[in-house]
């Protein structure tokens, strides 16, 4: 069996509501973007990484460091699309794509090999990451996308809910009776299956929960992985100053 391509391509825009330019910030001198850049090519499994923009300034930063970076359009909804743009870009050299988030200055390599591991299995269309939530109030937390999944390690739903509900049970004890399993928003695609997943209409479940990955489940199978290790991204200001403290205890 010939072994895939994989690009890692890192979705990214200046614009960000609650930080603005949260891309070039500095996180112990080095911009955010280029610490996942960074990040990005310590894992075995990329065969070329790309940061995806529609920003002059982080298009530029990135040349400046020496890294590959190509413009998109001003118009994609979301980090998925930008990635089918360059996933198109590429032409057929890839086969399969990782789309990394860009607010995650210290993802673990490790994490972006589990996404590659699962496409060494030919049927694998879509794969994403998931961790066991360790904290009880983070289950009824609506930022978290929590998941289930089958014993193919096949996701069945996601959902902003607590799932699964525990019939019986005193809300206060689920915690303690049932695994629960939350979403990291890392995702690998065939190639030609983000293509296809970028002209999908919104689905009703979609728009109801407000999850993406929602759409796909009515197209196509979603393989997951548990990751032993969490996601730290930046969204707020508040975020920033917890990178920051992680980045002193670690060095």
């Amino acid at each position: 069996m010939m072994k895939k391509k994989i690009v890692g391509i890192i979705p990214s825009r200046y614009d960000s509501t609650r930080l603005p330019g949260k891309a070039l910030v500095d996180i112990g001198g080095k911009t955010m973007i280029q610490r996942v850049y960074e990040q990005a090519l310590k894992a075995k499994y990329l065969d070329k990484v790309v940061v995806a923009t529609d920003s002059e300034r982080i298009y530029e930063h990135i040349q400046s460091i020496g890294g590959n970076v190509l413009m998109t359009a001003t118009t994609h909804r979301n980090g998925t699309e930008r990635c089918a743009e360059v996933a198109q870009k590429l032409g057929h050299e890839f086969q399969v794509a990782i789309n990394i988030q860009g607010d995650e200055p210290f993802i673990d390599p490790q994490q972006i090999d589990l996404i590659g591991e699962l496409f060494e299995d030919d049927e694998t269309e879509i794969a994403t990451l998931i961790k066991k939530i360790e904290v009880a109030e983070q289950i009824f937390d609506e930022k978290e996308a929590k998941v289930v999944f089958n014993r193919n390690m096949e996701a069945i739903y996601f959902s902003r809910s607590a799932i699964p509900f525990l019939n019986g049970v005193p809300m206060k004890n689920w915690f303690k009776k049932q695994d629960y399993y939350k979403h990291l928003g890392i995702y690998g695609f065939q190639t030609s299956i983000l293509s296809e997943i970028a002209e999908l209409p919104p689905s009703a479940l979609e728009l109801s929960e407000g999850l993406e990955q929602l759409r796909w489940l009515d197209y196509y199978s979603i393989r997951v992985a548990v990751s032993a290790t969490d996601t730290l991204a930046i969204d707020t200001p508040e975020d920033l100053k917890k990178v920051e403290a992680y980045l002193k205890k670690i060095n």
